[in-house]
């Protein structure tokens, strides 16, 4: 087994400011996403044009900091914001929801379509393969933070956190979500698919990845489980994704139209 190091989440700090890893965890995924999507624009299939990368990852990377904290509070702390509407400015004090973001760079992606002219639905799957280095390196991030642990287990490859052998949930994640989904996705939009079926295929396999792992892994602590001591709502969150998934494969599928 294997102590948990008990990282500084600060990477740097300069007097009253602070760099914190998880922050750089959120840029290194930007700057990945960018990149990707650079090479991906070059292509004659591409809905896009290099020169429009920069503004895509500055509307994605506004959809996914306001959905991400809007869907952490509303999904798992409606109750503080109740409270404390105010609650919702402190970023500083953590809080970023994936499901949240998801909705957040969706919304985002169709006001960029809007200003280009191009279908929503060939913009989103342009986009799905550039998420999941992003979504790797956040859960790295959470890993780093201390934060988010699975269930106390007496596996080899367990993380000993305060003395209790734990699943590293977070890495898991970062292994399906991130690395594995980015292989899959790239390699099954390295050709023109039909309209749909990358995004499809990403929000499938992200939703089996995270309902697999939440199995794993503790819920929140003032949630607890929503039924059967072991439905969490990170899989009620989650069954929406999978379910549209499926549809939207099956309609690619029968209609059969390529980008």
């Amino acid at each position: 087994m294997i102590e948990f190091p008990n990282f500084d989440p600060v990477a740097l700090q300069i007097g009253p400011l602070a760099l914190r890893w998880y922050g750089i965890m959120y840029l290194i995924g930007f700057a990945a996403a960018w990149w990707l999507g650079r090479r991906r624009a070059a292509r004659p299939d591409s809905p896009v044009r290099p020169e429009h990368i920069d503004d895509l990852i500055f509307y994605g990377a506004i959809g996914v900091i306001l959905g991400g904290r809007i869907g952490s509070m509303f999904f798992y702390n409606l109750d503080q914001l109740a409270e404390d509407p105010l609650a919702f400015f402190r970023i500083w004090e953590g809080g970023m929801s994936f499901h949240g973001g998801l909705l957040g760079v969706i919304a985002a992606m169709a006001l960029y379509a809007r200003k280009l002219r191009v279908g929503f639905l060939p913009l989103m799957d342009f986009v799905a393969p550039l998420v999941p280095i992003g979504l790797g390196t956040g859960r790295i991030g959470n890993f780093i933070n201390g934060e988010l642990w699975g269930k106390p287990t007496d596996v080899p490859w367990a993380v000993v956190v305060d003395g209790v052998p734990r699943h590293a949930s977070q890495l898991y994640e970062a292994t399906l979500e991130g690395l594995a989904l980015f292989i899959v996705l790239w390699w099954y939009s390295s050709r023109p698919r039909p309209v749909m079926s990358v995004a499809g295929l990403f929000l499938l396999g992200y939703g089996l990845a995270r309902f697999a792992v939440e199995f794993l892994r503790l819920p929140d602590a003032h949630i607890g489980y929503l039924a059967g001591g072991w439905f969490t709502m990170g899989m009620l969150l989650t069954l929406p994704m999978i379910a549209g998934g499926i549809y939207m494969l099956a309609r690619a599928r029968a209609t059969g139209a390529a980008r």
